[in-house]
């Protein structure tokens, strides 16, 4: 069956997974072998592992990207009464895990290009009760992040690194994750680097702050059955780290794979002003988790993808601050113009590193056809 009669689908985790196979079921079979399942050896050597490519001196391996934000914050203190700066454009993990420990979102809105925090916005927000700030490198390209490092610095703030889409992106030669007090990465297997479930990791460069995370992520336990602290179950599973070694050491053809997808599409968009794709801003590394543009009447030309089997998505349609459960918090719908702008007209396409030249000539086309040319 021709590509144009199947479809394209947005992601297609089957293609890698055909690439890696064997090498997956040795590494699963492994685990099996020591019957080691809740840490030991394999999550050991994966925490290793994202240490140095994130450039960080410590990771700790955690059970998702949700408990990440989650066991970072706990581990430096925040809680009732605090408030955390964060994006309002963003997926609702990062200001669900603030609410949970009753601290308060500060919902900031994004610059129209990256997606990302505007840090003179950030700087208006602080106030005495700000704990922490939490920039989100969205779709795979690092906030504005010297700008927000400094202000944090002046203020005495912690800088949570929301970097559940943007393992091995960079900002001036430095990796997400290794600017903040904390980089927090989730392993969803739609992820760049996916695992078979969830998972997640979080690096630092703070050794106190390491071991204090993973106590807390064993129900605060240390030494075994003393409790200091209140933690919670937050482990990474062995079997998960395995798989996550295996692909880790791909990684980065999978980013450049990804790369390459993106600049044919610039390519295949060049002649059509009403779409407009995600620019490359200076000094960064995207590694693409998405490929967000944005198209007007974006419902209709997502409703003509869905026609021709083109699997596409809305990343995100809702800001945080209109989502029904933060109403009391503001601010109130068209306070946050450029976030509500961009959750009317973003559209994700496919982008996974399989993806081939005639997929994307595909899709493109599709695209070009709704919007008229």
């Amino acid at each position: 069956m021709a590509e144009s009669e199947q479809g394209v689908p947005l992601l297609d985790l089957k293609a890698q997974h055909r690439t890696i196979a064997a090498e997956l079921e040795k590494a699963i079979a492994g685990v099996f072998e020591t019957q080691r399942f809740i840490g030991g050896p394999e999550v050991e050597a994966l925490e290793r592992e994202v240490a140095e490519y994130c450039g960080c001196a410590f990771a700790v391996g955690v059970s998702s990207g949700t408990d990440a934000l989650l066991l970072a914050m706990m581990a430096l203190g925040v809680g009732p009464g605090d408030e955390v700066i964060t994006s309002t454009f963003t997926f609702f993990a990062t200001a669900g895990s603030i609410s949970r420990l009753c601290a308060r979102p500060v919902f900031v809105d994004i610059e129209p290009e990256g997606f990302n925090l505007r840090p003179e916005l950030v700087a208006k927000a602080i106030t005495d009760r700000t704990r922490a700030i939490i920039p989100v490198h969205l779709f795979g390209q690092c906030a504005e992040m010297d700008p927000i490092l400094e202000m944090a610095g002046q203020h005495g703030l912690a800088v949570v690194e929301d970097a559940a889409q943007a393992i091995g992106s960079e900002y001036r030669g430095r990796r997400a994750g290794a600017m903040g007090a904390a980089g927090c990465f989730s392993f969803f297997p739609s992820k760049n680097l996916g695992g078979p479930g969830d998972g997640g990791m979080i690096t630092t460069g703070d050794e106190g702050l390491a071991a204090k995370m993973k106590a807390l992520r064993n129900h605060g336990m240390e030494p075994k059955y003393y409790h200091k602290m209140i933690g919670g179950n937050f482990r990474l599973d062995a079997l998960q780290a395995a798989v996550l070694r295996v692909k880790l050491r791909r990684l980065d053809d999978w980013s450049a794979a990804r790369q390459r997808n993106a600049a044919r599409y610039r390519e295949l968009f060049a002649g059509c002003d009403a779409v407009t794709c995600p620019p490359e801003l200076p000094e960064r590394r995207h590694i693409y988790n998405q490929f967000s543009i944005r198209v007007p009447r974006r419902d209709r030309v997502r409703a003509h993808l869905a026609s021709k089997r083109i699997g596409c998505e809305v990343y995100y349609p809702v800001p945080l601050h209109m989502q029904e459960c933060f109403a009391d918090l503001g601010p109130a719908k068209g306070e946050l113009p450029e976030a509500e702008r961009a959750a009317g007209e973003v559209l994700a396409l496919p982008i996974y590193p399989e993806l081939t030249a005639e997929q994307q000539g595909l899709v493109a086309a599709a695209v070009i056809e709704a919007v008229g040319g």
